[in-house]
């Protein structure tokens, strides 16, 4: 999928429907047991987290994932043109954690997949964050929307995390946090 949509930048000139197209493409290929089977994944690597918060993180995880089915679905159409410098950002991001994700076993490549697609629709195509707003973090903050503007808790603090989508996400730093 991510060689697909790198083929698209090469032109220069992305619109965010051709992109939507190849995501779209890609995302009908899931069906319900890939879901249920990532869905499993992310409950057991919940596992290790705080119960307090564990039932929150399943929740917008689980969530994050079930957007699939948005995608599947959009027949709108956007106007304008995707960022190309910046999706090849994402792009090379996406690609080194595929490579990460090959030398671990425990890790379903479908949710890596998954994920791409559903980070790259709400980047580029929606104009939203990768996390959506009001999904809660650790110590009780949450991704936030202000006019125009989104806001994460979170984003400085994965500058260094390989398997963060953080460096191609819109939303900034909440400066709160």
């Amino acid at each position: 999928m991510l060689s697909k949509v790198k083929s698209l930048t090469l032109p220069g000139q992305t619109t965010k429907n051709q992109l939507l197209h190849v995501l779209r493409e890609d995302a009908r290929k899931f069906n319900l047991q890939d879901i249920e089977r990532c869905s499993l994944q992310i409950q057991q690597e919940a596992e290790c987290i705080h119960t307090s918060y564990k039932i929150e993180y399943i929740k917008a995880e689980i969530g994050f994932l079930i957007r699939i089915r948005e995608v599947k679905d959009d027949d709108l159409n956007y106007n304008g043109q995707v960022d190309v410098e910046e999706l090849n950002t994402a792009i090379g991001i996406l690609e080194e954690q595929e490579k990460m994700a090959e030398d671990l076993e425990e890790i379903d490549p479908a949710i890596l997949k998954i994920y791409s697609i559903i980070s790259l629709y709400t980047t580029f195509i929606k104009d939203e964050p990768v996390h959506q707003v009001g999904t809660l973090f650790p110590g009780g903050f949450t991704v936030k929307k202000e006019g125009d503007k989104y806001t994460c808790p979170v984003k400085d603090n994965n500058d260094d995390n390989p398997l963060a989508l953080c460096p191609f996400c819109i939303a900034e730093q909440d400066k709160e946090v």
